[in-house]
């Protein structure tokens, strides 16, 4: 039977070692567009360390739960965001940077469908877990790089569950 990690919810002191939580009111904010908006600045450490890319992803099949991870990415050359455009929830499962995930230091965390995240550079974490068909995700990372993602396949399975 694998090991179990059960998703806790997401927050920006107990993502603080892997990113940031991106969502609104977590700072100061200025008015804008004749103060008819509220805008919130400096909400992640953008690190790309070369083009900027800007990108919708959809998700073509929702994932059920539980689900067995059986491998992690990082990407070594710039950080990686998201954020929920259609106010649903999804699973982020992470892991300190390092050679290769622990996964014994795997961490879980669920959004509350108005957080976003931001990877540190470097940082393992599980492709998108979106659990519905058609969520969408606006995506920040460096431009087009092919050696940008590294895989890893952990030496077991972890089943995650919410």
């Amino acid at each position: 039977m694998p090991a179990e990690l059960v998703a806790k919810p997401l927050s920006a002191e107990t993502f603080a070692p892997f990113g940031q939580v991106i969502e609104d009111g977590s700072g100061d904010s200025d008015g804008m567009n004749d103060a008819r908006f509220e805008r919130f600045d400096e909400l992640c450490d953008v690190d790309t360390g070369g083009a900027v890319s800007v990108a919708i992803a959809r998700c073509r099949s929702a994932s059920s739960l539980p689900y067995d991870i059986e491998f992690m990415e990082r990407h070594p050359l710039g950080s990686q965001a998201f954020v929920p455009l259609d106010g649903q929830r999804f699973v982020v499962v992470v892991a300190s940077a390092g050679d290769a995930p622990d996964v014994s230091g795997l961490h879980a965390f669920l959004s509350n469908g108005r957080q976003g995240i931001n990877y540190a550079r470097g940082t393992w974490h599980m492709p998108l877990i979106a659990l519905e068909s058609g969520q969408r995700f606006l995506v920040i990372d460096r431009g087009p790089v092919a050696d940008n993602c590294d895989v890893h396949a952990l030496p077991e399975s972890v089943r995650l569950r919410v």
